[in-house]
Protein backbone atom coordinates (compact mmCIF):
# COMPACT_ATOMS: atom_id res chain seq x y z
CA UNK A 1 0.00 0.00 0.00
CA UNK A 2 1.44 3.38 -0.87
CA UNK A 3 1.64 6.43 1.20
CA UNK A 4 -1.26 8.02 -0.69
CA UNK A 5 -3.55 5.30 -0.15
CA UNK A 6 -2.36 4.83 3.25
CA UNK A 7 -3.46 8.58 3.66
CA UNK A 8 -6.49 8.20 2.70
CA UNK A 9 -7.26 5.22 4.86
CA UNK A 10 -6.63 7.54 7.58
CA UNK A 11 -8.44 9.95 6.08
CA UNK A 12 -11.70 7.54 5.99
CA UNK A 13 -10.91 6.64 9.43
CA UNK A 14 -11.49 10.03 10.59
CA UNK A 15 -14.97 10.79 8.32
CA UNK A 16 -16.23 7.79 10.30
CA UNK A 17 -15.35 8.43 13.64
CA UNK A 18 -16.87 12.05 13.26
CA UNK A 19 -20.41 10.89 12.77
CA UNK A 20 -19.81 8.41 15.83
CA UNK A 21 -18.78 10.50 18.13
CA UNK A 22 -21.52 12.83 17.18
CA UNK A 23 -24.21 10.20 17.19
CA UNK A 24 -22.94 9.19 20.55
CA UNK A 25 -22.91 12.79 21.99
CA UNK A 26 -26.88 12.53 20.83
CA UNK A 27 -27.61 9.65 21.70
CA UNK A 28 -26.77 10.01 25.28
CA UNK A 29 -28.45 13.06 26.15
CA UNK A 30 -31.77 11.76 24.54
CA UNK A 31 -33.21 11.58 28.49
CA UNK A 32 -32.14 14.40 29.44
CA UNK A 33 -33.00 16.66 25.95
CA UNK A 34 -36.62 14.99 26.69
CA UNK A 35 -36.92 16.37 29.73
CA UNK A 36 -36.20 19.73 29.17
CA UNK A 37 -38.18 19.72 25.77
CA UNK A 38 -41.09 18.61 28.16
CA UNK A 39 -42.90 15.63 25.37
CA UNK A 40 -43.65 12.01 25.65
CA UNK A 41 -41.88 9.19 24.04
CA UNK A 42 -44.86 8.85 21.00
CA UNK A 43 -43.51 13.20 20.75
CA UNK A 44 -40.11 11.97 21.01
CA UNK A 45 -40.39 9.58 17.82
CA UNK A 46 -41.84 12.58 16.10
CA UNK A 47 -38.90 14.54 17.16
CA UNK A 48 -36.78 11.68 16.20
CA UNK A 49 -38.63 11.57 12.69
CA UNK A 50 -36.66 14.23 11.50
CA UNK A 51 -33.24 12.72 11.64
CA UNK A 52 -35.15 10.02 9.63
CA UNK A 53 -36.26 12.44 6.93
CA UNK A 54 -32.88 14.29 6.75
CA UNK A 55 -31.29 10.97 6.58
CA UNK A 56 -33.51 9.49 3.38
CA UNK A 57 -33.14 12.52 1.69
CA UNK A 58 -29.31 12.46 1.98
CA UNK A 59 -29.35 8.72 0.52
CA UNK A 60 -31.57 9.50 -2.23
CA UNK A 61 -29.78 12.23 -3.32
CA UNK A 62 -25.82 11.04 -2.40
CA UNK A 63 -25.55 8.52 -5.48
CA UNK A 64 -26.65 11.57 -7.78
CA UNK A 65 -24.27 13.98 -5.84
CA UNK A 66 -21.41 11.47 -5.96
CA UNK A 67 -22.20 10.83 -9.15
CA UNK A 68 -21.71 14.29 -10.50
CA UNK A 69 -19.27 15.84 -8.44
CA UNK A 70 -17.69 12.93 -6.57
CA UNK A 71 -17.02 11.80 -3.21
CA UNK A 72 -14.80 13.97 -2.04
CA UNK A 73 -17.14 17.31 -1.98
CA UNK A 74 -20.27 15.33 -0.69
CA UNK A 75 -17.92 14.01 2.51
CA UNK A 76 -17.19 17.36 2.98
CA UNK A 77 -20.68 18.94 3.19
CA UNK A 78 -22.08 16.33 4.69
CA UNK A 79 -19.94 16.32 7.06
CA UNK A 80 -21.01 19.98 7.95
CA UNK A 81 -24.07 19.34 7.67
CA UNK A 82 -23.69 16.93 11.01
CA UNK A 83 -21.68 19.59 13.15
CA UNK A 84 -24.34 22.31 12.20
CA UNK A 85 -26.96 19.96 13.10
CA UNK A 86 -25.49 19.02 16.56
CA UNK A 87 -24.93 22.78 16.76
CA UNK A 88 -28.94 23.25 16.44
CA UNK A 89 -29.96 20.58 19.08
CA UNK A 90 -27.67 22.30 21.47
CA UNK A 91 -29.66 25.33 20.74
CA UNK A 92 -33.10 24.12 21.06
CA UNK A 93 -33.05 22.03 23.85
CA UNK A 94 -32.63 24.67 26.64
CA UNK A 95 -34.89 26.84 25.01
CA UNK A 96 -37.15 23.94 24.88
CA UNK A 97 -37.99 24.18 21.22
CA UNK A 98 -38.75 20.74 19.94
CA UNK A 99 -39.26 21.93 16.34
CA UNK A 100 -35.22 23.35 16.77
CA UNK A 101 -33.81 19.80 17.60
CA UNK A 102 -36.02 18.49 15.33
CA UNK A 103 -34.39 20.65 12.25
CA UNK A 104 -31.20 19.93 14.02
CA UNK A 105 -31.92 16.39 13.54
CA UNK A 106 -32.81 16.98 9.75
CA UNK A 107 -29.70 18.67 9.29
CA UNK A 108 -27.68 15.82 11.12
CA UNK A 109 -29.34 13.02 9.58
CA UNK A 110 -28.85 14.63 5.65
CA UNK A 111 -25.41 15.13 6.53
CA UNK A 112 -25.07 11.24 7.74
CA UNK A 113 -27.21 9.93 5.07
CA UNK A 114 -25.21 11.91 2.33
CA UNK A 115 -22.10 11.93 3.84
CA UNK A 116 -21.84 8.48 5.05
CA UNK A 117 -22.98 6.95 1.48
CA UNK A 118 -20.27 8.86 -0.18
CA UNK A 119 -17.38 7.76 2.63
CA UNK A 120 -18.61 4.12 1.96
CA UNK A 121 -18.15 4.29 -1.55
CA UNK A 122 -14.54 5.51 -0.96
CA UNK A 123 -13.81 2.74 1.38
CA UNK A 124 -15.46 0.08 -0.95
CA UNK A 125 -12.64 1.53 -3.45
CA UNK A 126 -10.26 1.46 -1.32
CA UNK A 127 -11.40 -2.01 -0.65
CA UNK A 128 -10.65 -2.80 -4.00
CA UNK A 129 -7.54 -1.20 -4.49
CA UNK A 130 -5.73 -3.01 -1.07
CA UNK A 131 -7.51 -6.28 -2.14
CA UNK A 132 -8.29 -6.58 1.74
CA UNK A 133 -11.17 -6.85 4.19
CA UNK A 134 -11.42 -2.72 4.84
CA UNK A 135 -14.73 -1.93 5.40
CA UNK A 136 -15.42 -3.43 8.43
CA UNK A 137 -12.60 -1.82 10.28
CA UNK A 138 -13.48 1.44 8.66
CA UNK A 139 -17.02 1.15 10.58
CA UNK A 140 -14.88 0.32 13.44
CA UNK A 141 -14.23 3.59 13.85
CA UNK A 142 -17.45 4.69 13.79
CA UNK A 143 -18.61 2.36 16.61
CA UNK A 144 -14.85 4.11 18.57
CA UNK A 145 -16.33 7.35 18.18
CA UNK A 146 -19.76 6.05 19.49
CA UNK A 147 -17.36 5.02 22.45
CA UNK A 148 -15.74 7.79 23.08
CA UNK A 149 -18.74 10.08 22.96
CA UNK A 150 -20.90 7.86 25.09
CA UNK A 151 -17.93 7.95 27.56
CA UNK A 152 -18.19 11.18 27.62
CA UNK A 153 -21.80 11.54 27.43
CA UNK A 154 -21.65 10.00 30.46
CA UNK A 155 -19.71 11.55 32.14
CA UNK A 156 -21.51 14.88 31.02
CA UNK A 157 -24.90 13.50 32.44
CA UNK A 158 -23.24 12.65 35.32
CA UNK A 159 -21.96 16.12 36.82
CA UNK A 160 -24.98 17.95 34.74
CA UNK A 161 -23.10 19.55 32.12
CA UNK A 162 -25.14 21.30 30.04
CA UNK A 163 -26.27 19.65 26.61
CA UNK A 164 -25.76 22.93 24.43
CA UNK A 165 -22.27 23.11 25.63
CA UNK A 166 -21.74 19.51 25.44
CA UNK A 167 -22.58 19.61 21.80
CA UNK A 168 -21.59 22.49 20.80
CA UNK A 169 -17.51 21.51 22.18
CA UNK A 170 -18.26 18.51 19.84
CA UNK A 171 -19.23 20.38 17.34
CA UNK A 172 -15.89 22.24 17.66
CA UNK A 173 -13.48 19.04 17.56
CA UNK A 174 -15.10 17.46 14.61
CA UNK A 175 -14.88 20.63 12.39
CA UNK A 176 -10.94 20.57 13.06
CA UNK A 177 -11.26 17.09 12.44
CA UNK A 178 -12.41 17.07 8.96
CA UNK A 179 -10.68 20.10 8.15
CA UNK A 180 -7.85 17.89 8.42
CA UNK A 181 -8.86 14.59 6.60
CA UNK A 182 -10.48 16.42 3.69
CA UNK A 183 -6.68 16.83 2.13
CA UNK A 184 -6.28 13.53 2.05
CA UNK A 185 -9.20 12.62 -0.07
CA UNK A 186 -8.41 12.80 -3.94
CA UNK A 187 -11.30 13.86 -6.12
CA UNK A 188 -13.54 12.51 -8.86
CA UNK A 189 -14.10 9.13 -7.13
CA UNK A 190 -17.39 7.88 -8.20
CA UNK A 191 -17.85 10.39 -10.60
CA UNK A 192 -15.77 9.43 -13.84
CA UNK A 193 -17.25 5.87 -13.82
CA UNK A 194 -20.99 7.46 -13.84
CA UNK A 195 -20.63 9.01 -17.20
CA UNK A 196 -18.00 6.96 -19.95
CA UNK A 197 -19.01 7.45 -22.97
CA UNK A 198 -19.91 4.59 -25.81
CA UNK A 199 -18.68 4.42 -29.15
CA UNK A 200 -20.98 6.10 -30.92
CA UNK A 201 -20.25 9.46 -28.44
CA UNK A 202 -23.45 8.74 -26.32
CA UNK A 203 -23.62 8.11 -23.18
CA UNK A 204 -23.81 5.00 -21.35
CA UNK A 205 -26.99 4.21 -19.44
CA UNK A 206 -26.24 3.22 -15.21
CA UNK A 207 -27.30 -0.41 -15.40
CA UNK A 208 -30.33 -1.02 -13.42
CA UNK A 209 -29.10 -2.54 -10.57
CA UNK A 210 -32.14 -2.12 -8.39
CA UNK A 211 -32.82 -5.61 -11.08
CA UNK A 212 -30.26 -7.53 -9.33
CA UNK A 213 -32.07 -10.59 -7.25
CA UNK A 214 -28.55 -11.18 -5.37
CA UNK A 215 -28.14 -7.50 -4.29
CA UNK A 216 -31.77 -7.35 -3.19
CA UNK A 217 -31.61 -9.89 -0.81
CA UNK A 218 -28.10 -8.35 0.10
CA UNK A 219 -30.39 -5.13 0.74
CA UNK A 220 -32.90 -7.46 2.84
CA UNK A 221 -29.97 -7.94 5.60
CA UNK A 222 -28.45 -4.73 5.33
CA UNK A 223 -32.25 -3.55 5.95
CA UNK A 224 -32.61 -5.84 9.41
CA UNK A 225 -29.04 -5.58 10.60
CA UNK A 226 -29.47 -2.04 10.03
CA UNK A 227 -32.46 -1.94 12.26
CA UNK A 228 -31.04 -3.69 14.85
CA UNK A 229 -28.04 -1.00 15.19
CA UNK A 230 -30.53 2.12 14.64
CA UNK A 231 -32.75 0.76 17.49
CA UNK A 232 -30.33 1.00 20.03
CA UNK A 233 -28.90 4.26 18.50
CA UNK A 234 -32.40 5.96 18.75
CA UNK A 235 -33.68 4.62 22.03
CA UNK A 236 -31.42 1.84 23.60
CA UNK A 237 -30.73 4.19 26.51
CA UNK A 238 -34.65 5.36 27.10
CA UNK A 239 -35.23 1.46 27.03
CA UNK A 240 -33.17 0.64 29.92
CA UNK A 241 -34.56 3.89 31.74
CA UNK A 242 -38.22 3.37 30.99
CA UNK A 243 -38.19 -0.42 30.12
CA UNK A 244 -36.01 -1.81 32.82
CA UNK A 245 -36.04 0.97 35.69
CA UNK A 246 -32.56 1.97 35.84
CA UNK A 247 -31.37 5.58 36.35
CA UNK A 248 -30.92 7.88 33.06
CA UNK A 249 -26.46 7.57 34.25
CA UNK A 250 -26.70 3.69 34.04
CA UNK A 251 -28.83 3.42 30.69
CA UNK A 252 -26.28 5.81 29.07
CA UNK A 253 -24.01 3.45 30.48
CA UNK A 254 -25.51 0.24 28.62
CA UNK A 255 -25.21 2.52 25.36
CA UNK A 256 -22.13 2.53 25.81
CA UNK A 257 -21.33 -1.40 26.64
CA UNK A 258 -23.46 -2.23 23.35
CA UNK A 259 -20.92 0.37 21.33
CA UNK A 260 -17.98 -1.09 22.91
CA UNK A 261 -18.85 -4.92 21.64
CA UNK A 262 -19.93 -2.89 18.03
CA UNK A 263 -16.74 -1.95 18.18
CA UNK A 264 -14.71 -4.74 19.02
CA UNK A 265 -16.61 -6.57 16.13
CA UNK A 266 -16.06 -4.49 13.62
CA UNK A 267 -12.44 -4.18 14.54
CA UNK A 268 -12.10 -8.09 14.40
CA UNK A 269 -14.51 -8.53 12.08
CA UNK A 270 -12.01 -8.82 9.71
CA UNK A 271 -10.06 -11.30 10.43
CA UNK A 272 -13.62 -13.62 11.02
CA UNK A 273 -14.67 -12.97 7.21
CA UNK A 274 -11.03 -13.48 5.82
CA UNK A 275 -10.77 -17.10 7.75
CA UNK A 276 -14.81 -18.54 7.33
CA UNK A 277 -16.30 -16.52 4.88
CA UNK A 278 -19.02 -14.02 4.74
CA UNK A 279 -22.12 -15.98 4.86
CA UNK A 280 -21.26 -17.48 7.87
CA UNK A 281 -19.91 -14.42 9.72
CA UNK A 282 -23.40 -12.65 9.25
CA UNK A 283 -25.56 -15.78 9.79
CA UNK A 284 -23.44 -15.77 13.63
CA UNK A 285 -23.78 -12.52 13.79
CA UNK A 286 -27.82 -12.56 12.90
CA UNK A 287 -27.83 -14.80 15.69
CA UNK A 288 -26.14 -13.18 18.19
CA UNK A 289 -28.11 -9.95 17.94
CA UNK A 290 -31.24 -12.15 17.85
CA UNK A 291 -29.99 -13.61 21.01
CA UNK A 292 -29.29 -10.32 22.97
CA UNK A 293 -32.53 -8.53 22.12
CA UNK A 294 -34.95 -11.76 22.72
CA UNK A 295 -32.90 -11.51 26.50
CA UNK A 296 -33.54 -7.79 26.72
CA UNK A 297 -36.85 -7.88 25.50
CA UNK A 298 -38.25 -10.41 28.25
CA UNK A 299 -35.50 -10.86 30.93
CA UNK A 300 -36.97 -8.97 33.86
CA UNK A 301 -33.52 -8.61 35.32
CA UNK A 302 -31.82 -5.32 34.36
CA UNK A 303 -28.30 -7.08 35.33
CA UNK A 304 -29.10 -9.83 32.32
CA UNK A 305 -30.66 -6.88 29.99
CA UNK A 306 -27.52 -4.60 30.32
CA UNK A 307 -25.13 -8.28 29.82
CA UNK A 308 -27.41 -9.09 26.77
CA UNK A 309 -27.28 -5.82 25.19
CA UNK A 310 -22.99 -6.53 24.71
CA UNK A 311 -25.00 -9.72 21.91
CA UNK A 312 -27.28 -7.31 20.56
CA UNK A 313 -24.09 -4.87 20.18
CA UNK A 314 -22.05 -8.13 18.79
CA UNK A 315 -24.44 -9.34 16.55
CA UNK A 316 -25.53 -5.73 14.80
CA UNK A 317 -21.48 -4.71 13.83
CA UNK A 318 -20.86 -6.64 10.98
CA UNK A 319 -24.09 -6.62 9.08
CA UNK A 320 -23.89 -3.14 7.52
CA UNK A 321 -19.92 -2.70 6.21
CA UNK A 322 -20.45 -6.59 5.15
CA UNK A 323 -23.62 -5.98 3.03
CA UNK A 324 -21.93 -2.94 1.48
CA UNK A 325 -18.64 -4.97 0.78
CA UNK A 326 -20.41 -7.31 -0.77
CA UNK A 327 -22.76 -4.77 -2.55
CA UNK A 328 -19.50 -3.22 -4.09
CA UNK A 329 -18.05 -6.46 -6.15
CA UNK A 330 -21.01 -8.07 -6.97
CA UNK A 331 -21.62 -6.95 -10.60
CA UNK A 332 -20.27 -3.77 -12.67
CA UNK A 333 -20.64 0.03 -11.20
CA UNK A 334 -19.78 -0.98 -7.33
CA UNK A 335 -20.70 2.78 -6.42
CA UNK A 336 -24.50 2.28 -7.76
CA UNK A 337 -24.96 -0.99 -5.99
CA UNK A 338 -23.00 0.39 -2.60
CA UNK A 339 -25.51 3.49 -3.05
CA UNK A 340 -28.61 1.30 -3.62
CA UNK A 341 -27.62 -1.19 -0.54
CA UNK A 342 -27.03 1.32 1.48
CA UNK A 343 -30.13 3.32 0.59
CA UNK A 344 -32.02 0.00 1.54
CA UNK A 345 -30.33 0.31 4.58
CA UNK A 346 -31.62 3.91 5.52
CA UNK A 347 -34.95 2.99 4.97
CA UNK A 348 -34.62 1.60 8.34
CA UNK A 349 -33.80 4.89 9.78
CA UNK A 350 -37.01 6.41 8.46
CA UNK A 351 -39.36 4.03 9.72
CA UNK A 352 -37.70 3.14 12.55
CA UNK A 353 -37.34 6.16 15.26
CA UNK A 354 -41.15 7.16 14.75
CA UNK A 355 -42.08 3.58 14.23
CA UNK A 356 -40.99 2.23 17.66
CA UNK A 357 -41.83 5.28 19.15
CA UNK A 358 -45.59 5.24 18.45
CA UNK A 359 -45.34 1.19 19.30
CA UNK A 360 -43.50 2.08 22.63
CA UNK A 361 -46.08 4.44 23.66
CA UNK A 362 -49.01 2.09 23.36
CA UNK A 363 -47.10 -0.91 24.37
CA UNK A 364 -44.34 0.07 26.29
CA UNK A 365 -40.56 -0.10 24.40
CA UNK A 366 -39.60 -3.70 25.23
CA UNK A 367 -42.34 -4.78 23.42
CA UNK A 368 -41.39 -2.59 20.28
CA UNK A 369 -38.37 -4.42 20.06
CA UNK A 370 -39.88 -7.64 19.03
CA UNK A 371 -40.28 -5.86 15.93
CA UNK A 372 -37.09 -5.40 15.59
CA UNK A 373 -35.85 -9.05 16.65
CA UNK A 374 -38.44 -10.44 13.48
CA UNK A 375 -36.18 -8.75 11.35
CA UNK A 376 -32.97 -10.26 12.21
CA UNK A 377 -34.65 -13.42 12.37
CA UNK A 378 -34.95 -13.30 8.98
CA UNK A 379 -31.77 -11.58 8.25
CA UNK A 380 -30.27 -15.16 9.37
CA UNK A 381 -31.92 -16.41 6.50
CA UNK A 382 -30.55 -14.35 4.02
CA UNK A 383 -26.83 -14.76 5.23
CA UNK A 384 -26.34 -17.12 1.53
CA UNK A 385 -27.41 -14.28 -0.27
CA UNK A 386 -23.91 -12.19 0.40
CA UNK A 387 -21.99 -14.76 -0.80
CA UNK A 388 -18.88 -16.43 0.97
CA UNK A 389 -16.06 -14.54 -0.58
CA UNK A 390 -14.13 -11.48 0.49
CA UNK A 391 -11.05 -9.47 -0.62
CA UNK A 392 -8.34 -11.80 -0.26
CA UNK A 393 -9.89 -14.30 -2.00
CA UNK A 394 -10.81 -12.18 -5.39
CA UNK A 395 -7.30 -11.46 -5.38
CA UNK A 396 -5.54 -13.54 -7.62
CA UNK A 397 -8.21 -12.56 -10.43
CA UNK A 398 -8.47 -8.97 -10.41
CA UNK A 399 -10.51 -6.87 -12.91
CA UNK A 400 -9.59 -4.96 -15.41
CA UNK A 401 -8.29 -1.18 -14.32
CA UNK A 402 -11.56 0.55 -15.77
CA UNK A 403 -12.96 -0.17 -11.95
CA UNK A 404 -9.74 1.56 -10.42
CA UNK A 405 -9.84 4.69 -12.19
CA UNK A 406 -6.41 6.97 -12.31
CA UNK A 407 -7.91 9.64 -10.32
CA UNK A 408 -8.74 7.39 -7.04
CA UNK A 409 -4.75 6.13 -7.06
CA UNK A 410 -3.69 9.87 -6.94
Amino acid sequence: MDLATRRRRAALFLFFLIPGLSISSWVTRTPDIRDQLGVSTAEMGLVLFGLSVGSMLGILTSGALVARFGTRPVMGVGTVLIIAGAVAIGCGTPLSSAPTVAAGLFLFGAGMGGGEVAVNIDGAEVERITRRTVLPTLHGFFSLGTVVGASLGILCTAVGFPVQWHLTAMALVTAGMCAYAIRSIPADVGRTRKTRPSEDGTTLARPEVWKDRRLLLIGGIILAMALAEGAANDWLPLLMVDGHGVDPALGSAVYAGFAAAMTLGRFCGGFFIDRFGRAPVVRASALSAALGLTLVIFADSPVLAGAAVLFWGLGASLGFPVALSAAGDSGPDPAARVSLVAMIGYIAFLVGPPGLGFLGDHYGLRSAMIVVLAFVAVAVFLAPAIGTHHAKATAPTPEPSRDQAPATEK
